[in-house]
């Protein structure tokens, strides 16, 4: 034990380095620390080189077995035809200002309803059973139906009902069915972050004399809705995503614009570059939720807000 403890101080005493003339002079690191940076340095080159190649050679072998395969030829004519795609691009752009603004509009509008189906469920006392129960069934009901048949159903069952004052506008329509579907996996999300507040914070609210409305307003809803926003924004994500499905009903959006191009020319390169443009509009909403994941989780480590 002895001699670990004079190895470990001496190696201490290394780190500090040499302090040449008064107390004033720069800070001087050792030589044992110097080398310990450049093992550091030098395993972290290594690493970055194992990770390149191993990279690389994988997606040569993927390249291999793709162009190999005795189809390449007819499938890379089908599904990735230069002179469609050029031709498909401007379209498909076009396209998808209608995805993003139902994004928005829809992103908005599922917020606010999840929110209060999540607050209807979470409130007490027996006089909002009934509201508690709707809420719940809601929730159950939407989040059990697959969001394709619900968008027949609203886009192609309301204009049959043909009801005075409602719109039949396929955009609307698809923009509601989406609303009603993620809006009950958002209230969920609100409801477990709802619950996560430890009821000490509300009792200590009610201790300070708010209400039980002012407690949720202003103690237990920032807490939820802070701890909830990685999952908040994978939801968003998704909503992003199936904005294209309000193709079905004839709007023309990103995915409708390259169905009628496919339609017209049975060549479905089309299709590959509204896949691509969905995919390049994800990947830095994906990555921000990363980042916004990964921030929390250092707070929380540090014992910064939860």
């Amino acid at each position: 034990m002895t001699v670990a403890k004079q190895e470990s101080g001496q190696e201490g005493a290394d780190d500090k380095g040499d302090m040449s003339g008064g107390g004033g002079d720069a800070y001087v690191p050792s030589q044992r620390r110097l080398e310990r940076e450049r093992h550091k340095r030098t395993r972290a080159r290594r690493a970055t080189a194992i990770a390149a190649l191993s990279t690389l050679v994988t997606a040569v072998v993927l390249y291999l077995v793709v162009v190999s395969a005795p189809g390449w030829p007819r499938t890379k004519e089908t599904f990735f035809n230069g002179q469609y795609a050029r031709e498909a691009l401007p379209k498909v752009l076009e396209g998808l200002w209608l995805n993003v603004r139902l994004l928005l509009i829809c992103g908005a509008a599922v917020l606010v309803l999840g929110m209060l189906i999540a607050v209807a469920r979470t409130l007490r006392g027996p006089v909002f059973f009934p509201l508690r129960v709707l809420a719940a069934a809601y929730t159950d009901f939407f989040r059990g139906l697959p969001l394709i048949i619900n968008l027949m159903i609203v886009v192609l069952g309301v204009p049959a009902l043909r009801l005075q004052g409602v719109t039949v506008d396929p955009v609307w329509l698809g923009g509601t069915a989406l609303t009603l579907t993620y809006s009950a996996y958002v209230a969920e999300v609100f409801r477990a972050g709802i619950e996560s507040v430890h009821p000490s914070q509300r009792a200590a609210a009610r201790s300070l004399g708010l209400s039980n409305r002012q407690a949720l307003r202003y103690v237990v809803l920032p807490q939820a809705v802070r701890r909830q926003v990685p999952p908040l924004l994978n939801d968003l994500v998704s909503l992003q995503k199936d904005t294209g499905l309000v193709s079905i009903g004839g709007a023309i959006d990103a995915v409708r614009a390259a169905d009628i191009i496919v339609g017209r020319s049975l060549n479905y390169t089309p299709y590959i570059v509204a896949g691509l443009v969905f995919v390049a509009l994800t990947i830095p909403m994906t990555r921000f939720t990363d980042w916004v994941t990964a921030r929390m989780d250092r707070q929380r480590a540090q014992g910064g807000t939860t």
